[in-house]
């Protein structure tokens, strides 16, 4: 599998950091193309990177890529995943909320050879999520905790009229299931998606979102109960160094899921 061409598709934190990691893959990567809305986010990496080129269009960078990285927003990943089946070229997934509702992609994805693949980003325990799904999975619970500021802005307090800068303690402003917790905070909450997709659906996976002015980190707490036994986990994650709103743990987990694509040696589950 070398000499591959990778797309990067949104050139932010995680895309950057995906640039940087590929260029240093030269046995693995020969070329990097590059698109985002941000003309001068690409045009940056692009200097930086001797290997890399900007796409004129999504559909040019599909064409010239063998294996797509999106890293750009839930609202574009049934499109670039429709578009990556048609042209039959593998991609890896971060905006992993955007799946949900579009499941029947990833099929249909597997029925023409062709991988996808969603990194554990800032939560642990999917691997022993995916192993204790194989006896069977009766409940799973997410509980977030976040800084008031890194979820200011998200559409479930913008349609309530609800004032982040008045939350001044502790406060737990979401109980629901994974559908309703990604439409409320389509961008804070891609975890649960996740955990969704490798456990039990969307509907049965309960996220409970807790938010406090006195929080520095991202954590996330995961009780996974079936026959195998319960399982919990807890991440408390640092913000990336290049984006505070990012989980560093993320950024890595990105740069992880693409060495192992190359990887012949597979661990864990």
């Amino acid at each position: 599998m070398s000499g591959k061409i990778l797309g990067i598709m949104g050139c932010g934190n995680i895309g950057g950091a995906l640039a940087a990691a590929a260029g240093d893959m030269s046995c693995n990567i020969e070329k990097i193309i590059l698109w985002d809305i941000d003309t001068s986010k690409v045009e940056g990496l692009e200097k930086s990177l001797p290997n890399a080129k900007a796409a004129n269009s999504v559909l040019e960078l599909v064409e010239l890529s063998d294996i797509i990285a999106e890293a750009v927003s839930p609202s574009v990943v049934k499109d670039i995943l429709e578009r990556v089946i048609t042209a039959g070229k593998d991609i890896l997934i971060m905006s992993v909320g955007g799946i949900l509702g579009n499941e029947r992609l990833l099929y249909e994805a597997g029925s023409r050879g062709i991988r996808v693949i969603l990194p554990s980003g800032a939560v642990s325990g999917i691997d022993a999520l995916k192993a204790a799904s194989v006896a069977g999975i009766d409940t799973v619970t997410i509980t977030t905790r976040k800084p008031v500021r890194s979820i200011k802005g998200a559409p479930y307090f913008e349609e309530r009229g609800i004032d982040t800068g008045a939350i001044t303690e502790e406060t737990t402003v979401f109980e629901g299931n994974a559908v309703s917790a990604i439409k409320a905070f389509p961008k804070n909450i891609n975890v649960s998606a996740l955990l969704s997709i490798a456990g039990i659906g969307a509907q049965k996976t309960m996220v409970k979102i807790v938010v406090s002015p006195e929080y520095t980190k991202n954590s996330h707490e995961v009780v996974i109960k079936g026959r195998s036994g319960t399982i919990t986990t807890l991440t408390e994650n640092v913000p990336s160094p290049e984006n505070p709103k990012t989980s560093y743990l993320a950024v890595l987990s990105a740069i992880a899921a693409l060495k192992g694509y190359f990887d012949p040696v597979q661990i864990g589950t």
